[in-house]
């Protein structure tokens, strides 16, 4: 069976992108149409099916975002995914074009395979939604679109698209999702449609009687009239008192569950001209969510199966006395570190620190004194390293701290600073402090004698043994 390829339609002003993104999108297997400069946008959309659209939000003659909105405001037209293109600020461009109804915004210039993975992602959600409205017209096929569509996505972008997907199909203005616990008093809004921006908002299940009773029965909650519904009484009354107008209509609470216990609600709202919620809107939305709490439930297990392997990774190159990294871990990021300052001509220095006569703390002290001591020693040392640099045990009381593209200068005044810190501080146990000092080596690449981790490491120990000759206290290069 033959596949018709997507068909496209760029509008542009600049016509030498625009031969770019066609060229792109036509090599990848996308029939592309250019408009330069967006004339006549809408009347050429009625012309010709398309399944994508990507718009430049500044163009001379016409605004980017006013051609959306007449996009998104036609009937014919507010399914298409609009993906919008512009050199703005990613922060503005991408407010304005979400909250207008865009599926998507992407800055110039832009990279070629992330346009690629964000234009196919969007062909996809328009495909399976066109193939659902021109199949069946049925809600209930819609469901099995979402199914589909959301096998394999992560529990926040499922999320997302069940509310998109839901309110547009029911033309209501208000879809979100609450995640909450049975017994809590508020709730988490992990997605709304009428802000895609929002993520982890705290609501007081008190002002949402509808959400409450879903979670506390397990039922599906319909509120045909806030105005008039019991239900809604005591909240009625409040905003009496306050004040409040509500533009909400009616209601509908769904709960779902992942693993068999209570996880959250579908809720959904109509105001001003949305349709009134109907049974076989009720029986819509309910079928959605049913088919999407397998996909969740996948998602959920790939997120903490993801969180298991890091927490193992985390264990296996961690010490576990200092949190700092261990011996192995440092001998993998010191060779990572040798081979990219190698190749990109840049400078590596390697810091090799020793606590002085330590054997005579343990002796003096005990041992649970000596590990408190290389505990603070360690957040010392955390607390002054960059996010580039890397700190680890080394072995007993010895720490190595790599400084990525830090010359021998940047690293004497680091060494100055560590030990001014030590000796400033009183270690060991409060009310029993005990004076330490610390003795330093340090080793920088490009050096003669440095050509690879391990001989870096040993300058760096070499060095470390002459600062302890000398007297201790002072650090050597």
């Amino acid at each position: 069976m033959s596949v018709i390829a997507p068909r496209i339609l760029v509008a542009d002003d600049d016509q030498a992108l625009c031969r770019t993104l066609s060229w792109i999108l036509q090599e990848n297997g996308s029939e592309v149409v250019t408009l330069p400069g967006g004339d006549n946008l809408i009347e050429r959309l009625l012309a010709d099916p398309y399944d994508l659209l990507i718009l430049d939000i500044m163009m001379p003659k016409v605004d980017g975002l006013q051609l959306l909105e007449q996009v998104k405001a036609h009937p014919l037209l507010r399914h298409l995914p609009v993906l919008m293109l512009s050199s703005v600020p990613p922060e503005e461009g991408t407010v304005r074009a979400l909250g207008l109804g865009a599926a998507d915004f992407i800055s110039k210039p832009f990279r070629v395979r992330e346009l690629l993975a964000r234009v196919n992602a969007h062909l996809r959600t328009g495909r399976e939604l066109t193939r659902a409205q021109a199949e069946a017209r049925t809600r209930s096929e819609m469901m099995d679109i979402l199914q589909e569509v959301t096998a394999s996505l992560k529990p926040e972008e499922i999320y997302q698209i069940l509310v998109r997907r839901v309110a547009r199909a029911l033309a209501i203005s208000k879809c979100s999702i609450v995640v909450a616990n049975l017994g809590d008093e508020a709730g988490t809004v992990v997605a709304a449609y009428e802000n895609p921006m929002l993520r982890n908002l705290q609501v007081d299940l008190d002002r949402y009687p509808e959400i409450r009773r879903a979670f506390e029965t397990g039922d599906v909650v319909l509120v045909p009239d806030v105005q008039s519904d019991p239900i809604y009484g005591d909240v009625r009354a409040g905003w009496e008192a306050d004040g409040t107008t509500v533009e909400t209509r009616s209601a509908l609470a769904i709960p779902f569950a992942l693993r068999d216990q209570p996880a959250g609600v579908f809720f959904l709202r109509t105001a001003g001209d949305d349709p009134s919620l109907s049974p076989q809107d009720v029986q819509f939305a309910d079928q959605v969510i049913r088919a999407a709490v397998a996909s969740l439930e996948k998602a959920y297990d790939l997120e903490n199966a993801m969180l298991g392997q890091e927490q193992m990774r985390h264990l296996a190159e961690t010490d576990p006395l200092t949190e700092t990294f261990n011996r192995r871990a440092l001998t993998e990021k010191l060779e990572q570190e040798v081979e990219r300052a190698q190749r990109y001509g840049t400078v590596l220095t390697c810091i090799m620190l020793d606590i002085d006569n330590f054997k005579l703390v343990n002796d003096t002290h005990g041992h649970l004194v000596g590990d408190r001591i290389l505990r603070q020693i360690a957040n010392i040392l955390r607390r002054e390293q960059r996010a580039v640099d890397v700190v680890a045990r080394y072995g007993g009381e010895e720490f190595v701290v790599l400084l990525p593209e830090t010359a021998a200068g940047g690293a004497r005044i680091f060494a100055e600073r560590i030990l001014r810190k030590v000796a400033a501080q009183d270690f060991g146990e409060p009310g029993r402090p005990v004076h330490v000092t610390i003795s330093i080596g340090i080793s920088t690449y490009p050096d003669s004698r440095v050509s690879d981790g391990e001989s870096l490491l040993k300058l760096a120990d070499e060095n470390l043994y002459r600062a302890k000759a000398a007297g201790r206290n002072r650090y050597q290069d």
